[in-house]
């Protein structure tokens, strides 16, 4: 387990191995809630981050996939254990992968549907569609951070 000092906060963490640098892979490892509830008995509190934690949104491959990419059998950690752990001891879940997978499907569809187009905003701006729509999808039922915005701003 590699540690990390956290300067902002004074204290020391360190992924309990829940999940895995490199999300998009054949067969991803399950999360280990066991260590998690471990962490929280032993260190009431304590914040977790959750690194490389991404889903592999299907969509997003095959999309990539049918204009041109190669990411067949990617796959990463399954919202509902998210889910569950987004009720845990983890305050942050790091899910850029599914934005970059996003992405990269709407500008490859950009690209074949319009092949003539040379202007990247025309390639981009459904890339950022499809980053928002990922990203408020997530936010309302895999992190469960919808709708806090009164909560943390009162404070």
């Amino acid at each position: 387990m590699s540690w990390t000092f956290w300067p902002a906060s004074r204290t020391t963490w360190s992924p309990p191995s829940p999940s895995t640098r490199s999300p998009i892979i054949l067969e991803p490892p399950p999360l280990r809630f066991d260590i998690l509830e471990e962490i929280e008995k032993r260190i009431p509190g304590f914040p977790i981050v959750l690194h490389g934690a991404s889903s592999g949104v299907q969509r997003y491959v095959d999309m990539i996939n049918k204009f041109g990419g190669k990411m067949e059998d990617a796959v990463g950690i399954p919202e509902a254990q998210l889910r569950k752990a987004a009720t845990s001891a983890v305050c942050k879940i790091n899910i850029d992968s599914d934005g970059r997978l996003a992405m990269t499907g709407a500008i490859r569809k950009a690209f074949a549907e319009n092949p003539k187009e040379f202007d990247p905003r025309k390639h981009l701006g459904p890339a950022r569609d499809e980053l928002k729509s990922l990203i408020i999808d997530k936010n309302k039922n895999v992190l469960g951070s919808a709708g806090h915005g009164k909560e943390i701003f009162a404070q």
